[in-house]
């Protein structure tokens, strides 16, 4: 991921707090991959999976801070070195934040399970979107590796699909609500997993962004598919 400087130390530093985002990265998608799973098969042992997970994504989240800090006080890097350092700190906010997500969803599972109504709700389009929302972290990890920014533009694209998901579910959710005030609650679970699934659909954006910035140092938030396209493609 980075490139070779004077300083062979400066490049195993780089390099080693490289491999702990990905390594946080893994472990997210692990505890993504448990939350979905416990939402397909109602399974209490996944949701506690994915809470017990939540305790050693924070201790890195904080160590990896602390790494950054470290590098670039002491090596006071500029240009391209200085974008590198801020993605990682971004990239490593956004991955923490997705696990907090993954915690929410399976406390959501946990409460719809425990509850016996959520089988009667639309699930299975949730279901859907949970995993398009996984598959759409492992690709940004894998686009994050490779600095590629051909696939981190497709990221962005697919996320819009996430929304579009999101956005029908609640529809759906509303007309069930409407037609029968018993599943106001139940309804209400699956609104608060669907919007869980949603915020890592948006994490993962930010990192494919993230990706853009680093490689053309074009900062594309808040751009349209066609500007960023236009500066990217």
């Amino acid at each position: 991921m980075t490139e070779k400087h004077l300083s062979t130390q400066f490049d195993s530093e780089l390099n080693r707090v490289s491999a702990r985002v990905m390594e946080l990265g893994g472990l997210v998608e692990s505890q993504i991959s448990n939350a979905v799973y416990a939402l397909t098969s109602f399974s209490t042992e996944a949701v506690e999976q994915v809470i017990s997970t939540e305790q050693r994504v924070n201790a890195m989240e904080v160590e990896i801070d602390h790494e950054l800090s470290s590098i670039i006080a002491r090596r006071q890097p500029t240009a391209r070195d200085l974008r590198l350092l801020i993605a990682f700190s971004k990239a490593t906010a956004n991955l923490e934040r997705m696990g907090d997500e993954a915690c929410k969803m399976a406390r959501m599972v946990k409460s719809i399970i425990e509850s016996g109504a959520a089988r009667s709700l639309p699930s299975g389009e949730l279901r859907m979107a949970a995993q398009m929302a996984s598959e759409l972290l492992r690709k940004t990890l894998d686009a994050f590796a490779r600095l590629d920014t051909k696939a981190a533009v497709a990221i962005l694209r697919e996320d819009d699909l996430i929304d579009e998901e999101f956005d029908g579910f609640v529809r759906k959710l509303i007309t069930y609500m409407m037609e029968d005030p018993r599943t106001i609650s139940a309804s209400l679970d699956l609104l608060f997993l669907a919007k869980a699934i949603e915020r890592i659909g948006d994490h993962s954006k930010n990192v494919a962004e993230l990706i853009i910035y680093l490689v053309e140092g074009k900062d594309v938030r808040h751009q349209t598919m066609a500007e960023i396209e236009s500066a990217v493609l």
